[in-house]
């Protein structure tokens, strides 16, 4: 095998290894590695020859949530149409990865402060939308675009886990995040 078919066949275990892990974390934040190369379906060897621990292998989720959310974002159009509209089509395109997203959010506690340029990029994009909104007349403009953004991210998470949990339908996840974000969020014609 050419050392480039090699590298292929190591990148595709390496997405196989970290999807395993997304779908196990999602579900059980505080899973082993050997829980997590078990259902990745490989050794807890191979595991260490791909990421050296459980950090490293959080910080490769992490890329991973990075670049699944910002392929969110661009489905999501957000510069498109009215900005409350792209905020619904936000969270119904970011759905899928609301599991991943929600153990990164949990999981960033441990990173005390750092932030990935990634995160900063992604958070930028969503408040260009809660700002473009707020220039629009639809959102308050007590509530800064850093706040909403802050409170979208939250509520992905919430949500999330409460489908986890069984507490609210995964078909009902998309309604529940943007009825309640901008029910708070959306400026109301004053009586």
């Amino acid at each position: 095998m050419s050392h480039s078919g090699y590298r292929r066949l190591m990148s595709l275990d390496r997405e196989r290894v970290l999807t395993a892990a997304a779908a196990l974390l999602t579900r059980k934040a505080t899973a082993s590695m050997d829980e997590i190369a078990k259902a990745a379906g490989i050794s807890r060897a191979t595991l260490h020859r791909h990421f050296a621990g459980r950090d490293a292998l959080v910080r490769a989720l992490e890329q991973l949530g990075i670049e699944q959310f910002e392929r969110a974002l661009d489905e999501a159009r957000l510069e498109e149409g009215d900005a409350a509209e792209a905020v619904r089509r936000l969270i119904a395109r970011a759905e899928p990865v609301a599991g991943l997203l929600s153990f990164l959010y949990s999981e960033n506690q441990l990173f005390e402060g750092e932030m990935d340029e990634g995160w900063n990029r992604l958070d930028a994009r969503v408040h260009a939308l809660f700002a473009r909104g707020q220039e629009q007349g639809a959102f308050r403009i007590d509530l800064s675009p850093a706040w909403l953004t802050d409170a979208l991210y939250g509520l992905i998470a919430s949500g999330a886990w409460a489908v986890h949990d069984g507490r609210v339908a995964a078909k009902d996840l998309t309604r529940m995040v943007s009825e309640l974000l901008l029910g708070g969020a959306l400026r109301r014609a004053e009586r």
